[in-house]
């Protein structure tokens, strides 16, 4: 069995919506160290002084750093087929399934805490944080706070650990200590029953009303995986189940849309996320009190969402940054400088002082109209061309005018030869904050990924 030995740093933020600044994996077996990864991240937000003076680590530092979606595939790949072992292995795996829950991916490993296990298999110490029992033990600690001091150390716990499990007793009774408590009124044909391919799953009661939703890349694997847990809340979920139902998509990106959508419709009262119509953020502008048009950061609602949407408030920073760059407009009135003096933003120098009277109004508005026309431009029409539920089949997700339409499947020797062609085939679907994030996540972490009008493979 290999196992991957993992820390983290993060912009310290508890768990729910934290953001990783470094990490380290190590992955190895009983005895051999196999591969090692240590980078750090760029959080797009920023990192407290707190944090600063406890890791060392800064926005300058991780500036240039890459981003998360840029490091995902490499986490995927030296973390693939082994147990995720950390120091209180809860936080660090939440942040990690956090970070590619933003990418649209549902990251799942077995996983081992080496505090559990120390205070099983070294009871009677007087703290299991690592730092105290790194210097109980002997063990090296260099760089204390860092992801690749804290790992390799991590790595040296963990060994001797092993070595104190004779026969891996304790080890196994971890690995296998998620019984399964199988709901009594569920028909254990239907669990069997299940796939083990990507899809949308429902649990449904008694009187067949829908509960809950998911989405699986192995459909079978997540819902048994319900069961196993012995959270409160799942326990009663299992309990009001009564049927299972489900429906193939081919792909985790139609799974992932279809079950934000039927979150929507169906409102299932265990499903706690997805619920609420976030409104993501826009670049807004106004005529202010002196005649200039100034720009601001807003949110849009649910209901009108198009080409000038943003799902972080630091992407609306930086598209209205490029433009200020661009047209050369005035940090103050572009909502990058909240001072009512003049511009003095620490990046953009180039302005024309219009905040100091020094431009005509008339002028400065000729630019910022040029700029709100910029904004508005290049409204995206294409389609994702994605794996179908058959060998004989592909899927596609349409955009059209930057809205979400809809999914659908053709066969592979179908004739297409435009975006109209798909339309035949689609399941028309509705445009909200959450289908769209989930279509530019993906996009985000699958670059290469199928995005044409036409693509070539798939003409006739």
């Amino acid at each position: 069995m290999d196992y991957v030995v993992v820390d983290i740093e993060t912009a310290g933020k508890g768990i729910r919506n934290n953001r990783i600044t470094e990490i380290c994996i190590v992955r190895m077996n009983e005895n051999t160290i196999l591969d090692k990864f240590t980078s750090l991240v760029n959080p797009q937000v920023r990192i407290p002084n707190f944090i600063t003076g406890l890791t060392g680590i800064d926005d300058d530092m991780v500036r240039t750093a890459p981003l998360f979606e840029e490091i995902a595939a490499k986490i995927i790949e030296i973390t693939e087929d082994a147990v995720f072992v950390a120091h209180n292995v809860t936080f660090d795996y939440s942040v990690l399934r956090s970070e590619f829950r933003y990418l649209g991916y549902n990251y799942s490993r077995q996983r081992l805490c080496t505090v559990r296990l120390a205070k099983k298999l070294m009871p009677g110490m007087l703290s299991y944080s690592l730092g105290r029992l790194c210097s109980t033990l002997g063990i090296p600690l260099v760089n204390r706070h860092r992801a690749e001091g804290d790992t390799d150390a991590t790595v040296i716990l963990f060994q001797r650990l092993m070595s104190l499990d004779d026969g891996g007793i304790v080890f196994d009774s971890y690995l296998n200590s998620r019984k399964t408590t199988l709901a009594p009124n569920i028909d254990r044909e239907i669990l069997e029953g299940l796939p083990q391919r990507p899809g949308v799953y429902y649990f449904k009661n008694r009187h067949d009303k829908i509960i809950y939703v998911g989405k699986a890349i192995r459909i079978r694997e997540r819902v048994l995986s319900h069961f196993y847990d012995k959270k409160n809340k799942e326990y009663d979920l299992c309990q009001a189940t009564a049927t299972i139902d489900f429906l193939e998509t081919g792909n985790e990106l139609i799974a992932l849309l279809l079950e934000a959508d039927e979150i929507q419709n169906h409102y299932p009262m265990f499903n706690v996320t997805q619920k609420k119509l976030r409104a993501p953020y826009c670049i807004i502008h106004y005529i202010n009190r002196k005649g200039i048009i100034q720009f601001a950061i807003d949110r849009k609602t649910a209901a009108d969402l198009g080409a000038v949407t943003f799902y972080r408030r630091e992407e609306a920073v930086a598209r209205l940054r490029q433009i200020c760059e661009e047209f050369t407009l005035c940090p103050r009135f572009t909502a990058l400088q909240s001072s009512k003096e003049g511009c003095s933003h620490y990046e953009i120098k180039d302005c024309h002082k219009v905040c100091e009277g020094k431009e005509s109004v008339a002028i400065y508005n000729i630019r910022a109209k040029r700029a709100i026309s910029e904004l508005h431009k290049n409204r995206d029409n294409y389609a994702i061309i994605c794996k179908g539920r058959t060998q004989e089949e592909h899927s596609f997700v349409l955009v059209k005018d930057s809205i979400y339409q809809g999914y659908g499947f053709f066969d592979r020797d179908q004739g297409i030869e435009g975006l109209d062609d798909l339309e035949t085939f689609l399941t028309a679907r509705k445009n909200t904050y959450h289908t769209m994030r989930i279509i530019s996540s993906y996009l985000n972490a699958n670059p290469k990924s199928i995005k044409l009008v036409v693509p070539q493979e798939f003409v006739h």
